[in-house]
């Protein structure tokens, strides 16, 4: 056989030798199948980016405005307080948040209208995500990372005046200490007895020594600044005090003269912070009059708060009762009623007129709540206060809740 004929059939049988087809396939295959994991890596990672952005840029655009509404920042700072917020945020998730911080952009628009005072924040953030190496391999070092968000805040101005009156409890028990230091007068002095002797004319002579110890914030103290937080978030929705008309009524057995409703807080605030804890325990006189005090009629048998509103704003008010108590009512042994029955009574036609009633049960037994749960609303009207932090923050939100403030997502 030649050298040629034997070359031809070595190559005949190679052709018909299919044995390493596979291993050849998969050697050519396998560096693409690897690439394509790759890429779909690259491409999962890239879309969470984006997720992990949208939510940081989210929350930033939120909190700027709130911190706006809640004057903790101002316009010339809401930049930079938006910044640092979505750094904050994006820290988790990529190591180094410079080129971030330095790409996100803040813009801040207020506008005041009729006393109220709203802000609309944009947030836009961005940054270059590397690739993995298969993709630089074919060009794509990085790829571009962004999102951006919007937020309306402040105060609604479809319902802007507001009529609130306050039922606060003032009964022996609001005079018991809290579990809350005192932060700004962490101790106090007090006196106990501590032994006697006979003098020489044989009678008994009490000593008294000095000790001290920690000095706890009372409930009634607690309630002062509690309420100090309702105001002072009407006082930021209204500052000029057109909007907004306030009152109060204290009680425990007996039901005290009120501060009757009036333009603003001061007098609200004036009458809280002089109340002093006493006696028992009977709030149906108290809600009586804030329901009385709220449908009042004027001269001309107009609703009286309706009118007043009207002729300063031109808008009919929402009507808030604040309901507060620490403690179950007492029974009316003389008389034979029942004073949670004349409470009911009275929250039942309140809410059948349609004022809103939030009720406050401050470290109160089972009956007690059980009343307060009767008289709210609904369970968004209800607060289980078991610590002074919990009654600051519940007045709050409701101070916040009947000013109409707002902070949402409009992108």
């Amino acid at each position: 056989m030649s050298t040629f004929q034997a070359l031809k059939s070595s190559l005949s049988r190679l052709q018909k030798d299919r044995r390493g087809n596979f291993g050849m396939v998969t050697a050519v295959l396998l560096p693409l199948a690897i690439g394509a994991g790759a890429l779909a890596v690259d491409i999962t990672n890239a879309a969470m980016a984006k997720h992990q952005l949208q939510e940081a840029s989210d929350a930033a655009a939120l909190a700027t405005a709130a911190a706006l509404a809640d004057g903790k920042i101002d316009t010339t700072t809401a930049s930079s307080f938006a910044k640092d917020f979505v750094a904050g945020q994006m820290a988790n998730f990529i190591g180094d948040t410079t080129e971030l911080r330095d790409t996100t952009t803040a813009t801040v628009t207020k506008t005041t209208s009729n006393g109220a005072t709203s802000y609309s924040v944009s947030v836009a953030s961005s940054y270059s995500m590397e690739l993995s190496g298969l993709a630089q391999v074919i060009g794509f070092n990085t790829t571009n990372i962004g999102a951006a968000s919007k937020t309306a805040s402040g105060h609604s101005e479809k319902q802007g005046s507001v009529s609130i009156f306050l039922a606060l409890d003032k009964s022996g028990s609001m005079g018991n200490d809290t579990g809350t230091v005192n932060a700004s007068q962490p101790t106090e002095s007090y006196t106990y007895e501590c032994g006697g002797y006979l003098n020489k004319h044989g009678k008994w002579i009490t000593q008294t020594c000095t000790g001290t110890r920690t000095n706890y914030y009372t409930k009634i103290e607690a309630l002062k600044l509690a309420v100090g937080n309702l105001t002072a978030e009407l006082d930021k929705a209204d500052p000029t005090h057109i909007y907004s008309r306030t009152g109060a009524v204290a009680y425990d057995i007996k039901t005290y003269p009120e501060t009757a409703l009036a333009w603003g807080t001061s007098e609200v605030t004036t009458y809280v912070n002089a109340l002093m804890a006493a006696n028992g325990t009977n709030s149906s006189g108290a809600m009586d009059k804030a329901y009385t005090s709220l449908t009042a009629l004027n001269n001309a048998r107009n609703d009286n708060e309706n009118a007043l509103h009207q002729a300063k704003t031109g808008q009919t008010p929402k009507k808030y009762i604040v309901f507060m108590t620490d403690g179950d009512n007492n029974d009316d042994l003389a008389g034979g009623r029942s004073y949670d029955i004349l409470t009911k009574g009275t929250c039942d036609t309140a809410k059948s007129k349609g004022i809103e009633i939030y009720t406050i049960a401050f470290m109160a037994p089972e009956n007690g709540q059980a009343l307060l749960k009767y008289c709210a609303t609904d369970d968004n009207h209800y607060f289980k206060a078991e610590s002074m932090s919990d009654l600051l923050a519940a007045f709050q939100e409701i101070g916040a809740k009947t000013s109409s403030q707002t902070t949402r997502l409009i992108n």
